[in-house]
């Protein structure tokens, strides 16, 4: 490589005949840099952005060797004929060709640290003067810090997925060996009709002793297997194992007494094991307290009674489980070491690359010098992981993709989905459908004054409702598109945060089409519908359009047809399974990210409800539109509609203080519950108008504001850090203009006021009050909308300040010593 680059250096290094050319030839190389600096951003691993070559700070440092070579040049060289230029330049090539034969231009000495584990550091000596000796050394001070720095990250990844391998093989071994137990034991017993009904198992043995080791946890377990991803926070050095682990042990016991399924020791084949189950379902909830329960009821006889051995059964589904855990952490392994190869691959790229243009700049043949010790380093010489990577997919594909290479390969090497031009066309036919038909609705209500104040306005009883739930939903769909645009535009890996398969999950131009399609559909019906009323057709013939239309969407969301982004659909209702039954079910980021946005949405929630009451109750054929508004149990269930959302995401807050232990989940809860006092007193003032639940409302309101606006400026989005580089935002912004933030955070602030509608009282003139509370809705989506980007922002950040960028699955086995 080393040759190939010289003899490419060779070719192009001497000088131009012209200053045009030299220009040219300036221009035509700087492209290339600023083309290959696109590329060296656009696929390196965003979490570890930081640990990558610091391609830009050496541009910065050889442009300015660059300026002062022109300086020199220009005051100390006298015109000269084209054949002495030429001839000094040859005599130059054969002198300093010796020269360098002899002695080289630099010199890169290797030192050994005096932490072994840090390796070997490179520092340079220049042998020779270059224009600015002073410049040079800064370039190549910079330069040794990026190869250290390289080298350095490289050893601390490659040990940490090292040792992660090595538990999951161990891990492997003792799913095998279980599995052969199962068989064994089936096979023995033949396959008779009684057995075939009961579940396979595996028995061990139980004594009393095992007291001391029952409440082991998941979280222990996860440390035990070379979770290296926590220890390496922002510095580059190896950390040892944190000593407080031992001591926290004891206390983690009982708080985590409930985080797995099944805390009993089983023995097989001489090992005794535990097996750990997250509990992330209900059923396992369920089982996890019933055993607690049990547990406590037995334990007072347990302890005092002679160790005596009794049964234990593993069945097939806590296998089945296991392996699951097993086979996640298998994929997010290999996508762990494909990241380290991907980090070797651009490093190696931008070291030839700005060595290259070293060459260019100062006419010296640095490039074969510098290039054999990268070459030799540590980072690009291991190949421990890429044996890893081979036995990985050995491993995985024999056990988890039956011998078949295709299929395991899938799983582990995912291809990405292929954006079709189709897509944006059709998001473009729709947008144009959508604008006219809003237009022509628009102008049809303002002719007919459906949208103007009338106390018995059956149109704005009936039909409006459907259509500001449908424009409400939208709209939050459509900022959500724009957030994936923006997200993608500033490198934040939503995917990774949100646990999205990047086979399945939806671009921003999926979003958008889902958008402009389904509001096409929408605009374009009720357009129909209020030309009908306006033909002077009965309400009672065609008030059952929009419910049809409510139908319609209900039906192709629960379609089980691999048609209109099955997957998503399907994730969309398990997230939303998991918010309605929270909080029996483990809380992720995209389940509480979800309930965040659900908490917008409570104008669109309540007319919902208004909707299914009135066309499931009938109402819509007998014209009877208060009915749903009188009757007693339909106000209660307003009243419950308006703090459902806030109630779902305390206990979200409450699982994840469960789970985890962090009182800060406490304290966030209680900004959800001062939501939804608020929300509560807002109902109630909606009833009975008075002074006295109007002073409530604003007090209980104004409470909820700034402890939500502590918590979006502070916690959700990290700003507001008052030693922070940028004045009263955070050290480290994706975005490059600071004044955005400032804006936004002032945006937030205003959108938060929203409530005081509720005082105010105010409204645009002529216009029913139901389109002015559609407005204020809006303007509360929107805000949501802003809010997502600075939280997937803070969350992105927070990942890559611990170069976090695979998931780390917590493993199922846990082998217990006698001596625990």
């Amino acid at each position: 490589m080393s040759s190939r680059a010289s003899s490419k250096h060779s070719l192009g290094s001497s000088p131009p005949f012209s200053l045009l050319s030299q220009e040219e030839e300036e221009e035509e190389e700087e492209r290339k840099m600023v083309k290959f600096s696109r590329q060296f951003e656009g696929q390196l691993v965003p979490e570890w952005k930081e640990a990558f070559v610091d391609y830009w700070q050496l541009k910065k440092d050889l442009k300015k060797i660059h300026l002062l070579d022109n300086n020199n040049n220009n005051n100390n060289t006298a015109p000269k004929t084209q054949a002495n230029s030429l001839a000094k330049n040859l005599f130059g090539k054969f002198f300093f060709c010796r020269q360098r034969r002899d002695h080289g231009v630099i010199q890169v000495h290797k030192r050994l640290e005096a932490s072994a584990s840090n390796g070997d550091l490179y520092e340079t000596e220049l042998l020779e003067q270059f224009a600015d000796t002073d410049a040079a050394k800064e370039f190549f001070a910079c330069l040794d810090m990026q190869l250290n720095k390289v080298n350095q990250f490289y050893k601390t990844k490659e040990k940490e997925f090292l040792e992660r391998g090595e538990c999951l093989m161990k891990q492997m071994e003792i799913l095998i060996e279980l599995k052969t137990i199962i068989q064994q034991k089936l096979s023995a017993k033949g396959a008779s009709a009684q057995d075939s009904k009961e579940d396979a198992s595996i028995s061990g043995t139980i004594s009393c002793e095992e007291d001391s080791v029952r409440d082991r946890t998941e979280q222990e377990l996860q440390d035990s297997c070379a979770d290296e991803s926590e220890r390496n926070d922002v510095s580059f050095p190896d950390s040892p194992r944190s000593d407080e682990l031992g001591k926290s042990t004891r206390m983690k016991r009982e708080e985590g007494k409930l985080r797995t399924l099944s805390g009993r020791v089983f023995s097989v084949q001489g090992k005794n094991l535990r097996i750990n189950i997250p509990l992330t379902t209900p059923s396992r909830t369920f089982s996890a307290i019933s055993y607690l329960v049990w547990e406590d009821l037995v334990n007072q006889s347990s302890k005092k009674c002679v160790p005596e051995v009794s049964k234990l059964h593993i069945n097939k589904s806590k296998l089945h489980h296991a392996e699951k855990m097993i086979k996640g952490a298998f994929i997010e392994l290999y996508k762990g070491i494909g990241y380290l190869k991907t980090y070797r691959h651009l490093n190696m790229l931008a070291f030839i690359k700005i060595l290259k243009k070293f060459d260019k700049v100062t006419g010296k043949q640095v490039l074969p010098i510098y290039l054999k010790v990268v070459e030799s380093s540590y980072f690009n010489s291991s190949d421990k992981v890429m044996k890893l990577a081979d036995e990985v997919e050995d491993l995985f594909i024999k056990h988890f993709a039956e011998e078949d290479r295709r299929k395991g390969m899938k799983y582990l090497r995912p291809r990405q989905r292929k954006e079709s031009h189709a897509v944006t066309f059709f998001i473009g036919l729709f947008t144009g459908c959508f604008i006219a038909l809003l237009a022509g609705y628009i102008i049809m209500a303002h002719l007919t004054g459906m949208y103007r104040r009338h106390p018995d306005s059956i149109y704005m009883e009936t039909a409006y409702p459907v259509l500001s739930m449908f424009s409400l939903l939208f709209l939050h769909i459509f900022l959500y598109g724009c957030n994936i645009f923006m997200w993608k535009k500033a490198r934040i890996n939503y995917s990774f945060i949100f646990e999205l398969a990047p086979t399945k999950e939806l671009k921003y131009r999926d979003v958008f089409l889902i958008c402009t399609t389904a509001m096409t559909a929408v605009v374009g019906i009720m357009f129909v519908h209020l030309s009908l009323v306006t033909k002077g057709y009965s309400h009672a013939h065609v008030q059952a359009i929009p419910g049809f239309l409510l139908l319609i969407f209900l039906l192709l969301l629960v379609c089980p047809f691999n048609i209109f982004y099955q997957s998503s659909r399907y994730r969309f209702l398990r997230v939303t399974r998991n918010i309605i039954l929270s909080p029996l079910y483990k809380v992720v980021m995209l389940d509480f990210f979800m309930a965040d946005q659900l908490c917008s949405q409570v104008p669109m929630l309540r007319n919902l409800e208004y909707v299914a009451c009135y066309y499931i109750t009938g109402s819509y054929k007998t014209q009877d539109y208060g009915y749903c508004m009188r009757a007693k149990h339909y106000r209660d269930l307003a009243y419950a509609v308006s703090f459902l959302p806030y109630y779902w995401r305390a206990m979200q807050c409450a699982r994840r203080w469960f789970d985890e232990g962090q009182t800060n989940h406490l304290v966030n809860l209680g900004k959800y519950v001062s939501a939804m006092l608020a929300a509560g007193t807002k109902v109630a003032y909606e009833k009975e108008r008075s002074m006295g639940w109007l002073c409530l409302v604003v007090v209980m309101s104004s409470a909820a504001t700034v402890y939500q606006l502590y918590w979006d400026f502070v916690k959700d989005w990290g700003l507001l850090q008052l030693n922070s580089n940028n004045p009263w935002l955070r050290n480290e912004l994706m975005l490059r203009r600071k004044f955005i933030y400032y804006f936004s955070m002032g945006l937030n602030l205003v959108l938060r006021l929203a409530w005081l509608q509720t005082v105010i009282h105010s409204s645009f003139e002529h216009v029913d009050y139901r389109v002015t509370g559609l407005f204020l809705a809006a303007l509360e989506v929107i805000r949501r909308g802003l809010w997502n980007f600075y939280r997937l922002e803070n969350e992105h950040l927070n990942n890559a300040g611990k170069f976090r960028a695979v998931k780390t699955v917590p493993l199922p086995f846990h082998e217990v010593d006698e001596e625990d």
